[in-house]
């Protein structure tokens, strides 16, 4: 009896055993595969942008690739600096958000632009390179970020020779961009607005309904419940429901960041953590950044009617707008822009465009830039005007 018990024993410990070396060889591989992926990542992650290369990929004598970090409004502020001559025309870009950096773009889709201007894809306060944990969360303010903006126009007015530059706004950046070009018009050559926010909950309310149209007609029954149960209105603002669910509905709908993109984790997060410009911490607070600085702006970006109060302007006012884009929608910043009364103005519709034309159609868009926009002209423009002033 003794025995049949001992052999009993011996056989219930065995599945234990298995089991334990089991979940150490799990364990063990987990554990590689992680310091694998570190690796990886920290060796896609030196933090210098490559030199710029002519057709032999050799190195353009004289140009100019770097990143570089300046005080602005007390806080140290990160951007990158890419031309070919630095006597080229400065081109500030103001990226999207708030909050979301875009310069990891140019990876995937290289907008050639630093062969004709000095481009500058500088991080606001908060994102990306600019974002820190000790920055005081009270400065989180339009205000500040106009001001930062033209802190910064001025060191690259300075740095470069130049006394007015190109500012460049997209999404986020052109309802920063805006108030900047109106605030301090002697800095700047001209204001293009790519994406132009004008009233962002009136956008929210069209592309949700848009949304429903597309699945209605997709016969997506699952997708049409999940926007009926996200609701947005001009009353009561946008849903928490709308808000997790906009990006994927926009992207499989092939109206959110650009046309041919359908989802964001392919598109925009699985991008960011390839750019060698970056290191692996300045990876990471991209996405601290961009969670960090959208509520100091997000609700009152929502309710501001830039065409009710921002419509008259000091210097030439561009716009480029995609076709098919309804995160900042089309068809608002049209009627934006006829009410806009400026020296010059001129409407180019991108119409294989969603979100972002420069990246999703750069030859229009550079051809705009270097014969419209750095002329003073409008002779490529779907609409112009000179917005002729009634008088003071």
């Amino acid at each position: 009896m003794a025995l049949a018990q001992g052999r009993s024993t011996r056989t219930t410990r065995r599945p234990r055993s298995v089991l334990l070396r089991a979940m150490t060889v799990l364990f063990a591989t987990l554990a590689l595969a992680a310091l694998l992926a570190i690796g990886t990542l920290l060796a896609l992650s030196p933090g210098r942008p490559a030199p710029l290369r002519d057709a032999s990929g050799n190195p353009v004598p004289g140009s100019i690739s770097e990143r570089v970090t300046v005080q602005i409004g007390g806080v140290p502020q990160g951007m990158f600096i890419q031309s070919v001559d630095p006597a080229n025309p400065v081109v500030l870009f103001l990226h999207g958000g708030p909050g979301m950096v875009e310069f990891f773009m140019e990876q995937d889709y290289p907008t050639g632009l630093e062969n004709h201007f000095t481009m500058v894809w500088w991080e606001q306060r908060g994102a990306g390179m600019s974002f820190s944990p000790d920055i005081p969360p009270e400065t989180m303010t339009l205000e500040q970020m106009i001001s930062d903006t033209i802190e910064v126009a001025d060191h690259l007015r300075e740095r470069f020779g130049q006394d007015r530059i190109i500012l460049l706004g997209h999404s986020w950046g052109s309802y920063l961009g805006i108030q900047v070009a109106a605030a301090a018009p002697d800095r700047f050559l001209a204001y293009v607005g790519m994406a132009q926010i004008v009233h962002q909950l009136r956008s929210e309310v069209i592309a949700r309904e848009h949304l429903l149209d597309v699945y209605r007609a997709r016969e997506d029954a699952g997708m049409v419940r999940r926007l009926e149960a996200a609701p947005v209105s001009m009353e009561d603002g946008t849903s928490n429901s709308w808000m997790r669910l906009r990006d994927r509905a926009m992207h499989q709908a092939g109206v959110g960041h650009m046309r041919e993109m359908t989802s964001v984790i392919t598109g925009i997060f699985l991008p960011t953590w390839r750019v060698r410009a970056y290191t692996l911490t300045e990876k990471i607070n991209i996405w601290r950044g961009k969670v960090w600085s959208r509520p100091f702006f997000w609700d009152d970006l929502l309710r501001d009617d830039l065409s009710a109060r921002l419509t008259r302007f000091d210097v030439p006012v561009y716009f480029l707008i995609g076709t098919y884009d309804y995160t900042a929608n089309a068809d608002l910043s049209r009627a934006y822009f006829d009410m806009i009364e400026a020296p010059m103005k001129g409407f180019y519709l991108f119409r294989s465009s969603a979100h972002s034309p420069l990246f999703e159609e750069p030859e229009r868009a550079t051809s705009i830039l270097l014969n419209d926009v750095l002329r003073g002209a409008t002779a490529l423009a779907d609409a112009t005007g000179k917005g002729a002033r009634p008088p003071e």
